[in-house]
């Protein structure tokens, strides 16, 4: 006899497993399917993002940046340090314990609030009903009302470097090494790229980073990104714009790479290489073919502006749908799909999601950049500040950076903003909340922000708009 359910979600990522939770908080009798196996071949809650993804790479990021502060910086705040070293073994060990902690977490949110997890690969059948292929156990089926698909992404795998071992690796893999390496390279210099580039760069490596785009960040401001490509640089990334990797090669002392530029054809030879080129969605065999799914082009679900796919009662969120791969953003639709099939109004504000890049400064954004404003021919007001005049960031050694606040011309509002420099992805909180409340550059310009802070910048930048800083010599208006 078939289990029936209100609600079946698959996938246990941070899109799915929220949306399990929220369902069972709206009183609906929920299960949550999921395939993702641990370290140590264990089922595992949380999916790429907990286990493979974003809390590992930030228990890195952390550790690295920590190790490097003590070895560059501390000298200048009048502390001495003697005999650093470094323990990779013992920092991945850091990072595991982190992710179990987290992953853990979540089997107890699901007890408490009454959510069946159900290990294993869920597959979509027709008629609301879900095939069950356990890791242990016989093949079953499932059914409910409604069934939400939350089955997340994986790193993309490009023919001219195919994964071998532990030499040529994926980001997930480049979480795993407990040696330095000597070389490391990296294809792709994108946001994944650049904070595995940051980690083994700061514990001693030699990083070079091949990027197809001859534009470094072309999802962010351009303005800031150029001076983030400077500040990388200048730490020691070996950025190369425009480089197309033809082939790759496993040798006896490293990997051999060819790629082409500009300039001709190129060989380069490092001892452990990244494939870091983006993500894509996992929907292959994410429903039978009876089932009729749509997917578009890319391989996504197809959904509309409530993440309903073309089938009755079946929802897609996070990854495997349109809008950005966060982590952040499919929360988001869980909880608001989760509460529109309990009957309440929920919606999600897709012009005001935050993205964020880890590295040294911190790069964070959120609404349009200025290129997007003059495709769209949009008269915009642009008002920066820099981290060089703060007199927090000055204190902390970390002055490397700006804010800058864009409005628009007419009324005001502010279109987007863009920080580069620390704690950049906790500042931009603030302006996130001020696009949701569709504040005006003058809102964030009147309002008292504490002194000494970071965040005092966001304000300059707002009073930069007008031409009112008051601890800048100019500003710009477009």
């Amino acid at each position: 006899m078939t289990k029936n359910y209100d609600v079946i979600v698959i996938g246990a990522g941070p899109a799915g497993y929220v949306a399990a939770i929220r369902c069972a908080q709206l009183g609906m009798k929920t299960a949550c399917v999921d395939n993702w196996l641990g370290k140590q071949g264990e089922p595992a809650l949380g999916g790429t993002c907990l286990n493979a993804g974003c809390i590992p790479s930030k228990a890195l990021l952390e550790s690295s940046e920590l190790f490097e502060r003590l070895q560059k910086d501390v000298a200048g705040h009048g502390i001495g340090v003697e005999g650093l070293a470094v323990d990779v073994a013992a920092m991945v060990g850091h990072k595991d314990r982190i992710v179990g902690d987290l992953t853990g977490g979540i089997v107890a949110l699901f007890k408490s609030n009454g959510v069946e997890w159900i290990p294993g690969r869920g597959q979509l059948l027709p008629d609301h009903q879900v095939q069950v292929t356990p890791h242990k156990g016989s093949q079953h089926a499932i059914s409910a009302g409604h069934i939400i698909l939350a089955t997340g992404s994986s790193p993309v795998r490009i023919d001219a470097a195919p994964l071998q071992d532990d030499r040529v690796v994926d980001s997930e893999g480049a979480l795993n090494w407990t040696e330095v390496p000597a070389r490391v390279g990296i294809i792709g210099a994108g946001v994944i790229g650049l904070e595995l580039g940051s980690i083994w760069r700061r514990l001693g490596a030699s990083v070079t980073m091949l990027e197809a785009q001859d534009v470094f960040l072309a999802m962010a401001d351009q303005q800031l990104a150029k001076a983030a490509l400077r500040i990388f640089q200048k730490q020691g990334l070996d950025i190369r714009l425009g480089a197309l990797v033809k082939s790759t090669r496993v040798i006896k002392n490293g990997v051999q790479l060819k790629y082409s530029d500009a300039g001709g054809e190129h060989s380069l030879t490092v001892d452990r290489l990244i494939v870091a080129v983006g993500r894509s969605p996992c929907t292959q065999d994410i429903a039978t073919a009876a089932a009729d799914l749509l997917l578009d082009e890319g391989g996504r679900i197809h959904v509309d502006d409530m993440c309903c796919t073309n089938l009755p009662g079946v929802y897609a969120i996070g990854d495997v749908v349109r809008g950005p791969m966060l982590a952040h953003k499919g929360s988001e639709e869980g909880i608001a799909v989760a509460e529109r099939i309990a009957g309440q109004n929920s919606d999600v504000n897709y012009a005001a999601i935050p993205s964020v890049i880890y590295t040294k400064p911190e790069i964070a954004w959120v609404g349009q950049t200025e290129e997007s404003l003059r495709q769209a021919g949009v008269d915009y007001c642009s008002g920066v500040f820099p981290f060089a005049v703060s007199g927090r960031a000055r204190a902390m050694q970390e002055t490397d950076g700006m804010v800058k606040v864009l409005s628009d011309a007419a009324s005001d509002r502010v279109l987007g903003v863009h920080i580069l420099g620390a704690q950049a992805s906790e500042l931009i909180g603030q302006a996130v909340l001020a696009m949701e409340f569709e504040a005006s550059s003058e809102d964030i310009a009147r309002t008292i922000f504490a002194h000494p802070t970071l965040s005092e910048a966001l304000h300059e930048a707002a009073l930069a708009i007008d031409h009112r800083s008051l601890h800048i010599v100019k500003s710009r208006r477009r």
